[in-house]
């Protein structure tokens, strides 16, 4: 699988196509909005979907820290669906967890659906995280150095009498916001008002996650 380069104040990241980014220099892998037991926090709700949607994240996040074998993870905010999400946690999926920590620094930012996050699932949790000229945070305010997510960024393409949407990364070379990693998340067009407000009018790309690998598209080419 292929990733792109993809440049936030001048800092290199590599945007994998599992939606994470990794900074080669740090060892740092960094995903946002796994957003763990959204199935089950729609199942009170009446509204059924099949309940794997936990262990698929975990199995591809596993994937990609394999891949990249980082030194510091950091989950990007909305980890967890809702405040009580981590309590439906099977054992099985607590197991798994742990087993991603091990040996590595893992950092819980708090999200708006996980304001108040667990103490009993290991790692360090905090508001938001500087590291060099790199901040990361869950909601985007539009600093410089930023990388944010809350916002699923996606986008749509045509080309040839075809039509793709994507999750994706956007950025403009300042500030970065990240693709939902978690398995049931939604997305947010690229061309939606919220985007206006962190970037200048169409003055980003969308890093789109293809099936083979990430296409680097200017946002003023999407749909």
């Amino acid at each position: 699988m292929r990733a792109s380069r993809v440049s936030i104040s001048d800092v290199t990241f590599a945007a994998d196509l599992s939606g994470a980014l990794f900074w080669d220099e740090q060892r740092l892998l960094v995903v946002s909005d796994l957003h763990l037991e959204k199935g089950s926090s729609f199942a009170t709700r009446g509204v059924l979907l099949p309940p794997y949607d936990t262990i698929a994240t975990l199995s591809r996040l596993a994937a990609v820290i394999s891949r990249h074998n980082p030194k510091i993870v950091i989950a990007l905010g909305d980890s967890f669906h809702d405040r009580s999400a981590h309590e439906r946690l099977s054992a099985d999926d607590r197991d798994a967890v742990a087993a991603l920590q091990t040996g590595r620094d893992w950092i819980w930012i708090s999200g708006n659906h996980d304001p108040v996050l667990p103490r009993d699932l290991g790692g360090t949790i905090a508001e938001e995280v500087a590291i060099g000229p790199i901040t990361f945070r869950h909601e985007p305010s539009g600093a410089p150095g930023e990388i944010a997510g809350h916002l699923h960024p996606k986008a749509r393409i045509s080309a040839r009498g075809r039509s793709m949407e994507r999750r994706c990364f956007a950025s403009d070379g300042l500030r970065a916001v990240m693709p939902a990693f978690g398995a049931y998340a939604g997305g947010l067009s690229i061309r939606d008002v919220a985007f206006a407000k962190i970037f200048a009018k169409n003055g980003f790309v969308a890093h789109l996650l293809g099936d083979r690998r990430v296409h680097a598209i200017a946002a003023s080419r999407c749909c």
